[in-house]
């Protein structure tokens, strides 16, 4: 199998398994699918803390605005009663008015906090320093489990205007975001490898042979924005130890010449006649009385 590195800039983003047989639209299918999978996970688990915390969304008309503006407009949150969390609510109002405050209790917002864990570490990008391949599986149960933990917190569902149903139900609007700049549309994906994008209608062995053991890195981004950076010569790990190489032979001069100490020349090891005397048989000859 080849394994494939896929990163998105400089940036590693998780391994995947494939053939050298396999054509260049289904693997960019296949990869963009995973990319766009994880950023939905993220998205999810960027909320959750939020949910945890301070309760459901309020609806868009009542974000942001005081008690006494809710008051003045006389406007009433149908969703608080019908979306109560599981065990009843513990309220913690949010500064920014973009939750209703009632929160779940601590029991419930560790199932939620320990599931969100648990999904992140199951899609991190860590899993390639582990060389664990991220599979479409992987990530779909990562959602499950974040779907799980929401629903048995909030066993009545979500009201349908909360981000993380949204997300759920594939309804977001990301529009405006800087999430939006990260996902990319499967019909604008382009792979490249060694500077060379790697076009749809050929396959991968056309780039790079026949072996099945090969271990490339793979870029992933949107169309137009040119040829992604090359990948450095070394890593940044070989990097710093080269630095810490050369660091630690800069301190070995520094203090070579600070010693004073002559004594070496005394050795046996610095006489410069040492080996004339050895091939004129002169090496322990002693003067003076016997």
């Amino acid at each position: 199998m080849v394994l494939l590195h896929v990163k998105r800039g400089d940036e590693s983003q998780f391994l995947i398994n494939t053939t050298v047989d396999v054509p260049i639209e289904n693997l960019t299918q296949q990869i963009t699918a995973i990319y766009n999978a994880r950023l939905k996970v993220d998205r999810i688990c960027s909320e959750i803390p939020e949910l945890a915390d301070h309760g459901i969304t309020l609806p868009p008309n009542m974000q942001g605005l005081t008690d006494d503006q809710l008051v003045d407009l006389k406007l009433k949150d149908e969703w608080e009663e019908k979306c109560a969390p599981s065990g009843g609510p513990v309220f913690k109002k949010d500064e920014i008015g973009r939750r209703n405050g009632y929160a779940p209790n601590d029991k419930m917002k560790e199932v939620l906090q320990r599931t969100m864990e648990e999904a992140k570490a199951l899609i991190s990008n860590k899993q390639a320093q582990a060389n664990v391949c991220v599979t479409m599986e992987m990530v779909k149960e990562a959602l499950d489990q974040l779907r799980g933990a929401v629903t048995i917190v909030y066993p009545m569902g979500l009201p349908p205007h909360d981000p993380i149903r949204m997300e759920f139900e594939n309804q977001e609007d990301l529009s405006g975001t800087q999430a939006s700049l990260q996902v990319i549309p499967e019909e604008e994906a382009q792979l490249w490898w060694a500077a060379k994008e790697l076009q749809r209608d050929k396959k991968l062995q056309d780039y790079i042979g026949k072996n099945e053991k090969t271990k490339i890195v793979v870029k992933i981004q949107k169309r137009g924005q040119g040829a992604p950076a090359r990948e450095p010569l070394v890593t940044e790990e070989q990097q710093k130890q080269m630095m810490m190489h050369y660091y630690r032979r800069q301190e070995e001069l520094k203090k070579l010449e600070g010693v004073d100490d002559d004594s070496h020349l005394q050795s046996d090891w610095s006489d410069r006649q040492a080996l004339k005397r050895q091939f004129q048989g002169l090496n322990n000859i002693k003067w003076g009385p016997r």
